[in-house]
């Protein structure tokens, strides 16, 4: 009996190996979201931007969103020039029509975008798991045991 409990151990944990190899995702990720045609081609400005009505709690939030995206900008709530390269390169990313500024549709695809990103990152992470912190193998093992008779 005392050499079945390790041989069912090792057994379990090889059964268990392939499912627990770590690495970036290859899994792609949905980045467009569905927009109107003929606003591809409508060239944002000082003005259309403006009607959006963006506050500096606004702003902060697209800097925010284009940075998750991956277009890296400080979220001060200025559309300074940095912010407006970030946004000139997700337009141009995306087959607007390279400004800088924003109308209510880049807008609204910005904001898109950026939710079906965060989601699809939060269904990414509950996919893998909770992963182990601390001491792994049989020391972690005897931890994590005696962490749950304490209560701990």
């Amino acid at each position: 009996m005392r050499a079945a409990i390790p041989v069912l151990l090792i057994l379990a944990i090889a059964a268990c190996a392939p499912s627990a190899k770590a690495g970036l995702s290859e899994t792609p990720r949905a980045t467009t979201a569905s927009v109107e045609p003929a606003s591809l081609t409508d060239e944002a400005t000082q003005q259309s931007e403006d009607q959006i009505g963006l506050t500096r709690t606004k702003r902060r939030d697209v800097q925010r969103r284009l940075t998750k995206l991956g277009y890296d900008t400080k979220a001060n709530g200025k559309f300074d020039d940095a912010t407006r390269d970030a946004i000139s390169r997700w337009q141009e990313q995306h087959g607007y029509p390279k400004s800088g500024f924003l109308n209510t549709a880049q807008h609204q695809a910005l904001l898109s975008e950026s939710a079906a990103a965060v989601e699809a990152s939060r269904s990414e992470h509950r996919s893998r798991g909770r992963r182990s912190r601390g001491i792994g193998g049989p020391i972690g093992a005897i931890g994590h045991v005696v962490g749950g008779i304490l209560g701990r």
